[in-house]
């Protein structure tokens, strides 16, 4: 069943196309045309609409842009309905309209379900669309790593499971390999760094310098330094408020202000103003005594030292030093001694993590092994169903003898690099993040002839061929909704181009089919077939697409079998193709 069909695509201004419609259909159909009619015009506006590179040159002579416009029908629930509703683009009574834009300056817009998006989203869906294929397609398909995607997507969901399971593993060994590598690699300096640190950190550690030491010292340097000024002053102080034992005559601050409180309280019961002034003189008398007390003891605690002041000053030297080295006061330098630690700890601990990472990246090394080993095991037994069946649609396309094999092969590394490598069947061989396995479609056209890599074993029409069985064996395992075949026939002519047609046909059976050709033997197993013709008016060249049934198919056909649509010879023979392509399916 189709999923998702390309039901017409809209084309204006695109190269020698100022405006067409290409109506499509389920099934097969089969665009033709005259040699340089524009049928790639199909193909490139196709390309276009999924993310293909917009080059301004495509732009129709005096035309200021060129739009392309598909609608692809699905359901809600298809893989590409699911992407387009993620880039916000909404179905329109179950079709998707999508739309590309080119300017004649190079600039281009792309539209999804009536949402503007990067014309990126539009390669992202093709994928779950459509399958293009040409002649560059089929050069695509000579690259090992093509070949080796198209069997690992032919053999599954085992494999595709496996591969992600591999991956991880893989992902994971890389991480830890570079953290390895960095450890080792920047052990010179990180010892440095260790040695640094710890220098630093046992350097604080011998002073044992104490948070907010280096302000106390300073104080304490201050005031033994003054001793003796602090001691006379506190003296003469004191003497002023209390009195001088030595000199009867002296008057002291308290013993006026206790006369003061006297005078006030013989007349504070007429007063209440003067009775509140005599309480605060009371207060302020014994603020003076609590003064006079402390200055006392001030001066008789008071050390004049200089041992001590030398001692004090010695400290605050080491405290200078490491103040210079390490921070702007004692508790920069304490906080930067308590980050040194941390850090060396992880510095000193580098060893025990070496080990750590190398017992892990050798246990991912194994690990790696043994997933390697069975996604070789899987590729090895899809390889073997792949090349039968495809073998067996080649017996199909008039190549009866060809023989399809996989080669699989791992490159062994040299024993003194066994590292770099995983082991496999017991050889340390190459990996990567696909595996160890190198990949090779190897095609024996002919009885006796050795397998070699279809780049080299295979002509133009063989490739074709291959390419074909390629995809109908693909079909039955993983079928894209629409296949485009831009002249996927080409160096094929005769049997082989009516086993071709019949394969396509085939293959339209479970997908949607179109297929540009020039061989009437393709084109007569179409459902439907669509004629791109070219016309010239002395100034302006136009192409337009029409589609064929009827007598026009007919005439089409006998124009593609001899070159002239009124030959009747030609016309009874494309009748006749016509005829053999319906009963033959």
């Amino acid at each position: 069943m189709v999923v998702s069909v390309l039901e017409e695509m809209r084309i204006r201004s695109l190269g020698v196309i100022e405006d067409a419609v290409v109506e499509l259909s389920p099934g097969f159909t089969a665009v033709t045309g005259e040699t340089g009619a524009g049928k790639t015009m199909v193909v490139t506006s196709l390309g276009l609409l999924l993310g293909g590179r917009a080059d301004p040159a495509l732009v129709r002579i005096g035309a200021g842009s060129a739009v392309v416009e598909g609608r692809v029908t699905m359901k809600p629930g298809d893989r590409a309905a699911v992407r387009a509703a993620e880039a916000g683009a909404e179905l329109d009574d179950g079709a998707l309209l999508i739309s590309r834009t080119v300017s004649a300056e190079g600039r281009s817009r792309a539209h999804l379900g009536g949402r503007s998006v990067p014309v990126g989203v539009l390669g992202d869906l093709a994928d779950d669309l459509v399958a293009v294929h040409g002649q560059t397609d089929q050069q695509g398909l000579l690259r090992p790593a093509r070949q080796r995607e198209a069997l690992d997507r032919y053999a599954g969901a085992a494999l595709g499971a496996a591969l992600e399971k591999y991956g991880a593993a893989y992902r994971r060994l890389r991480e830890t390999a570079a953290e390895l590598t960095e450890l080792t690699t920047r052990a010179r300096e990180r010892a440095q760094e260790a040695d640094l640190l710890r220098f630093g950190v046992e350097e604080i550690s011998a002073a044992e310098p104490q948070p907010g030491e280096d302000a106390e010292l300073a104080a304490e340097a201050e005031r033994l330094g003054h001793a003796e000024a602090l001691a006379s002053a506190a003296t003469l102080a004191h003497a002023a408020l209390a009195g001088n034992p030595e000199d009867p005559e002296s008057v002291e601050a308290g013993s006026l202000v206790a006369g003061a409180q006297r005078a006030l309280d013989a007349v504070a019961a007429h007063d209440p103003a003067l009775a509140g002034l005599a309480g605060r003189l009371g207060e302020l008398g014994i603020l003076l005594a609590d003064v006079a007390g402390e200055l006392a003891g001030y001066a008789d605690n008071l050390d004049a030292d200089p041992l001590r002041l030398a001692a004090v000053e010695e400290r605050r030297s080491v405290l200078a030093h490491l103040v210079r080295k390490y921070g702007t006061d004692i508790d920069e330098v304490l906080a930067w001694a308590g980050q040194s630690a941390a850090r060396l700890a992880e510095l000193d601990g580098d060893d025990d993590r070496i080990a750590e990472l190398t017992a892990e990246r050798d246990a991912l090394r194994a690990e790696l092994g043994a997933l390697g080993q069975h996604l070789t095991d899987l590729r090895t037994e899809a390889a073997e169903r792949f090349a039968t069946d495809v073998t067996a649609e080649l017996a199909s396309l008039a190549m009866p003898h060809a023989r399809v094999s996989f080669a699989l092969r791992q490159n062994e590394v040299p024993a003194a690099e066994a590292e770099s490598g995983i082991e496999i069947g017991g050889r340390a061989v190459a990996y990567g993040p696909t595996g160890a396995d190198e990949v090779e479609l190897l095609l024996a056209p002919h009885p006796g002839s050795p397998a070699r890599p279809i780049a080299k074993g295979a002509s133009g029409g063989e490739l074709s061929r291959v390419m074909l069985a390629v995809e109908v064996v693909f079909a039955g395992s993983d079928p894209v909704p629409t296949y485009l075949f831009d002249e996927v026939d080409a160096g094929v002519g005769g049997a082989a181009a009516v086993e071709v047609g019949r394969r396509l046909a085939r293959l339209a059976r479970t997908a949607q089919v179109v297929v540009v050709t020039h061989l009437p033997q393709v084109a007569a197993f179409a459902d439907r077939q669509l004629l791109v013709e070219k016309t010239n008016d002395g100034s302006v060249t136009r192409s337009g697409v029409t589609a064929l049934d009827g007598e026009a198919r007919v005439r089409e056909l006998s124009r593609m079998l001899a070159g002239q649509s009124d030959s009747e010879l030609a016309r009874a023979h494309a009748e006749e193709l016509l005829a053999a392509a319906r009963t033959s399916l």
